[in-house]
């Protein structure tokens, strides 16, 4: 019975449900009852309300009857054991929570997924929010499903691996999703069940190990990142080319609002561009923001485009700009 049953509740549940059933069928059945008698008579010997009979009790219909008083009152002991100790635990309460936050989650279009708050979860949920971007945390460790909820962040506790836990999470309606728990094995399972259940989510995967770099890639990731190898190439840059380095940390560095660099779909803009150049956009006289990449259909980047670059749909264009050019921008498209 215990693989059956997940709590202790659910297990009273079905107890007091049989002993009902035991009743109306040993009623129905042995003394020749009607459902309802049956039904009425289950239901005051159970429940020791003390009603009458429905009609004087025989030898075998007393045995009965004592049978069920006793099994009765042993299974609703059992009852309100395991749902009083269901209330003190605060399962009950950590349930109402689950249902209110998977109402908000099933409502969500085009959020992001975030499978491990580790080091690098941790980073990547704190960027996507100084983007105002919706994000959903699957975490297992309960000591941070704890910090999640103190600081309001969406999440759902499981294991990011599981199909079932992913479904809970939105994937089938998420725009992307970054996996960046320990183990490279874990990430793959996470990408190849990701990609399965919705292969336009836009997947990227951190990786400990150079050998997992093209597994990952294979199961459906668009990117894979190797935090330790970077962290070398960032500071052997820092000594090569320092200045260079310094200054493009600048223009990733975020402030309250806004950053310096800003992609724009060129499906976005108004359907008056779509084949146009960059130059009809005239982006430099209305926010003072300069284009410095464009990315193509064939995912393709090109630095520095040349003005009369013809904007197609499914293309992007990367800009640069202040913090107040960049709001500019935002607002105009």
């Amino acid at each position: 019975m215990g693989s059956i049953f997940k709590t202790k509740l659910q297990k009273a549940v079905f107890l007091t449900i049989l002993i009902l059933s035991i009743g109306i069928i040993g009623y129905v059945f042995f003394f020749n009852y009607s459902f309802v008698d049956a039904l009425y008579m289950t239901v005051i010997t159970v429940t020791t309300v003390g009603y009458g009979e429905v009609h004087p009790f025989g030898l075998g219909e007393k045995v009965f009857t004592v049978f069920l008083i006793l099994s009765s009152i042993v299974t609703f002991g059992y009852t309100v054991s395991s749902f009083s100790e269901y209330l003190i635990s605060g399962q009950f309460f950590q349930n109402l929570k689950q249902k209110k936050v998977q109402k908000v989650i099933e409502e969500l279009k085009g959020h992001a997924i975030v499978c491990g708050f580790g080091r690098n979860g941790k980073q990547a949920v704190a960027k996507l929010q100084e983007y105002n971007k919706a994000v959903v945390v699957i975490e297992s460790n309960k000591d941070i499903i704890a910090f999640l909820d103190a600081n309001k962040i969406l999440n759902i506790e499981g294991d990011g691996t599981s199909d079932e836990t992913l479904i809970r999470a939105g994937i089938h309606n998420a725009k992307s999703l970054i996996t960046a728990l320990p183990s490279d094995a874990d990430n793959l399972f996470v990408v190849l069940s990701a990609h399965q259940l919705n292969k336009e989510c836009k997947i990227i995967s951190r990786a400990s190990k150079e050998s997992s770099y093209s597994k990952l890639k294979f199961a459906g990731a668009e990117n894979v990142i190797m935090p330790d190898k970077l962290g070398g190439d960032h500071m052997a840059s820092l000594v090569v080319t320092p200045d260079i380095i310094e200054f493009v940390n600048k223009l990733a560095i975020a402030g309250d609002t806004t950053t310096n660099l800003e992609e724009i779909s060129v499906n976005d803009l108004p359907e008056k561009y779509l084949g146009k150049t960059i130059l009809d956009l005239h982006l430099r006289n209305k926010t003072g923001c300069t284009v410095i990449g464009f990315k193509d259909k064939e995912e393709e980047y090109l630095i520095n485009p040349d003005a009369s670059t013809v904007l197609e749909r499914d293309t992007f264009l990367i800009l640069l700009g202040r913090s107040e050019q960049i709001e500019k921008l935002r607002d105009l498209f």
